[in-house]
């Protein structure tokens, strides 16, 4: 009689802005390599201490603020260190390779890693990256249940994650799109359409870019569009998952996901609520509220 052979350990890896809140990322296990944000003049690590506040503050003070990716070599330690810990294949799963060089140097760190690394450009940001994060994670528990498969369990996870965030329908308000302009992540052209007229831009991710989503004349309106985007994403969907991002905001974000939640017909808790990355805040600025919709 042939022994069972138990299915190979997959490690995930995913990066900090995908705004996984700490236990969620402990719950599954994700490995979180962070970015930076350079708060006049003084480097800070996403995760670590009081960068959220410290952020706030700077962007309400104009103080400079900008940030830092990964260096190579933050991959290749996080992939030794899950190779050691028993790891046999990684899922790395990124914030969209069109805003940041992040995926880049994940890809670079890879080519030298002790294990095979399964590579997710999510093409997404925040929770449209997090949640794809999260699929992978669930689809490494869900390995050793599955029916023999041709693929390697990290391909199997890896596709789990490309799946989940190719569902993801991001959508953002902001209260001014110059930070985003001024850090390059919006078109010049794109920032004036979209603050012609005091309109109210509502921006989204398409093909992994920023783009102008709609435009309305308050932000009260802009609320009330941005809770009925979220609710058109979700309809059809048999379990969606759904988010709202803010910085700094946290009582307006829950008002939201109620909002939400009453949209779509679930209750208020099944909407994550969850502080935006400290990177993608410092190229947002002030006044983001963000709601993120994917499949599972």
């Amino acid at each position: 009689m042939f022994s069972r052979v138990r299915p190979a350990r997959v490690a995930v890896v995913t990066d900090s802005t995908a705004s996984v809140p700490p236990e969620l990322v402990a719950e599954h296990q994700l490995t979180v390599v962070p970015l930076d944000v350079v708060i006049d003049g003084a480097r800070h690590v996403e995760g670590e201490g009081d960068t959220a506040r410290l952020l706030v503050e700077a962007l309400e003070a104009g103080t400079s603020v900008t940030t830092s990716q990964p260096a190579p070599a933050a991959f290749a330690r996080a992939y030794a260190q899950a190779a050691r810990a028993g790891a046999r294949e990684i899922v790395s799963v990124h914030l969209s390779s069109e805003l940041s060089g992040t995926f880049r140097a994940a890809e670079l760190a890879a080519l030298g890693a002790p294990v095979p690394v399964h590579l997710v450009d999510s093409r997404s940001a925040g929770l449209g990256l997090g949640f794809a994060a999260l699929a992978a994670a669930e689809a490494v528990r869900e390995l050793p249940r599955r029916a023999r498969s041709e693929l390697a369990p990290g391909a199997i996870a890896a596709q789990r994650a490309r799946d989940v965030a190719g569902t993801a329908r991001v959508f953002f308000l902001v209260d001014s799109l110059d930070h985003l302009r001024r850090g390059g992540r919006l078109s010049a052209a794109a920032a004036a359409l979209g603050t012609v007229l005091g309109m109210r831009p509502i921006l989204t991710l398409r093909e992994g870019r920023i783009e102008v989503h709609a435009k309305v004349r308050t932000r009260r309106a802009a609320r009330e569009r941005l809770v009925a985007l979220a609710v058109e994403a979700a309809a059809g969907r048999e379990w969606p998952r759904l988010a709202v991002h803010h910085l700094g905001q946290p009582e307006l974000a829950a008002e939201l996901a109620a909002e939400i939640a009453a949209g779509v017909g679930c209750e208020a808790d099944e909407v994550l609520v969850s502080q935006v990355s400290a990177v993608i805040g410092a190229h947002a600025g002030p006044g983001l509220l963000t709601a993120v919709v994917t499949d599972r």
